[in-house]
């Protein structure tokens, strides 16, 4: 089918390079974690994860950690220095949670009085990628979320959350923003902890487009938004003609192309690994994203095309 390239461009499936698995949230005994950041690491590399960033609570309590996981890079896996980030009170009074990737070892702890939004800033400009952590586990408003300014992601999926307060899913937050015009990637994760309670690893994953294995590259890529999330198949393209949406993936039992409020195109069936669906459904929809759901139950999304 004849492609609409600048639609493509905003997909990470024809770019230069390759995707690199990795998992951007997970504690060590560094902060509320149960296993130290070595055997953090080689559980992620044994599991087939090509990085991961260690995201220790950032809290005078554990001291102010951003964990140095360096020492336990090889060949074909590389880690990212990060770190969930607290401060002041959200709406409903809880302590701010914001993920950040990519942090400066010598980040500053928060001052008195500084906002999760001020925090937010700072993280930014420190040049991290920064996320709006699991808002439904701890109930963010929509006020809240769009109170953090111009953060790039909002995590969509939180592996943790699924058997600490059933609230593991985030989409209707970030399906609400993108309605409302406001254009964040979605990025799932473990949120791991390896505390025996949870079955919270190697729930959901990130699968980053790059040139290269290295943080640098990485942080980049997920900065443009090249990537895709899944919690089991994966994605291989999507193209666009002016009156279709084609989708190669793993095998699946449905694709979906979901829009603006209820709009959708979809096609179900066994064994599924195309399929070709008509854009008229997605109506006068600004944007449009790609779900895929295998006969597990697991899923993968892409990030929105807006046309």
């Amino acid at each position: 089918m004849k492609s609409m390239d600048p639609l493509i461009a905003q997909l990470p499936f024809t770019l230069p390079g390759q995707f690199y698995k990795g998992n951007l949230h997970t504690h060590s005994t560094n902060s509320d974690g149960g296993l130290i950041p070595r055997e953090v690491c080689a559980f992620y590399q044994r599991n087939g994860y090509h990085f991961l960033s260690i995201t220790d609570h950032f809290m005078e309590q554990y001291g102010w950690p951003v964990t140095d996981t360096r020492p336990f890079e090889a060949p074909g896996f590389v880690t990212i220095p990060g770190a969930e980030l607290h401060t002041g009170r959200t709406s409903v009074g809880e302590i701010w949670h914001i993920l950040a990737n990519g942090l400066p070892f010598d980040f500053a702890q928060p001052v008195p009085h500084e906002t999760g939004p001020q925090l937010a800033r700072r993280a930014l400009d420190a040049g991290a990628f920064v996320t709006c952590a699991h808002p439904s586990w701890y109930a963010l408003s929509e006020a809240d979320v769009l109170s953090l300014g111009p953060v790039h992601a909002i995590e969509t999926m939180n592996g943790i959350s699924a058997d600490h307060n059933d609230r593991i899913d985030s989409w209707a937050m970030f399906e609400s923003m993108l309605a409302q015009g406001h254009r964040y990637t979605a990025l799932t994760t473990d949120d791991a902890h390896f505390l025996g309670r949870h079955d919270d690893h190697g729930r959901a994953w990130t699968w980053v487009k790059s040139t290269s294995l290295t943080p640098e590259a990485l942080l980049a890529a997920l900065k443009r938004g090249e990537f895709y999330s899944s919690s089991g198949p994966e994605i291989f393209s999507v193209e666009f003609s002016n009156t279709s949406v084609y989708v190669r993936c793993s095998p699946v039992e449905s694709v979906f192309v979901t829009g603006k409020g209820a709009k959708s195109s979809y096609a179900h069936g066994r064994g599924l690994f195309e399929a070709e669906l008509p854009r008229s459904r997605l109506g006068d929809s600004p944007y449009c994203r790609v779900t895929i759901r295998d006969a597990r139950g697991g899923r993968a999304w892409t990030n929105a095309v807006w046309f």
